[in-house]
């Protein structure tokens, strides 16, 4: 493994039901449970994923084009049942146009194997997710 694969975020509780996520290079973003306008965890989740795959397609298409829309949107049901809670049907759904002529029309011409490539090899989350990786859990004093 390289050396520069470890990644990290810390979580801290700012109050009740919230809570603030700093990363590495010093970025926060808050977040809480629901009772106010800030992100779920399950939001942030779906939004690891659109985010992601976004990030892959924006850079392959933009060379070809900038879009004149550029939208993805990801759903998935939250379940909880005798298997435990979990997200299920996770379906991410681009929404792109390009303008006209020959740099758009190379930018719609890639976008399906854009949006294949980060699915099956690019996207780290979600490639996390469909080929399973265990989360070990500790407790530290």
């Amino acid at each position: 493994m390289p050396a520069d694969s470890h990644r990290k975020v810390i979580i801290t509780r700012t109050s009740v039901g919230r809570y603030t996520a700093v990363n590495g290079r010093g970025g926060t973003l808050d977040f809480g449970t629901g009772n106010a306008d800030d992100f779920t965890p399950v939001e942030l989740f779906l939004t690891a994923i659109g985010g992601c795959t976004a990030i892959d397609v924006n850079v392959v298409t933009t060379r070809r084009a900038e879009p004149e829309s550029f939208v993805v949107q990801v759903d998935g049901h939250k379940v909880r049942d005798e298997g435990g809670n979990r997200v299920e049907d996770l379906t991410v759904t681009f929404r792109m146009s390009f303008p006209e002529g020959e740099g758009g029309d190379a930018a719609r011409a890639i976008l399906p194997e854009a949006v294949q490539r980060s699915h099956d090899r690019l996207c780290s989350v979600s490639r996390t997710v469909q080929l399973g990786t265990p989360v070990e859990t500790r407790i530290e004093s």
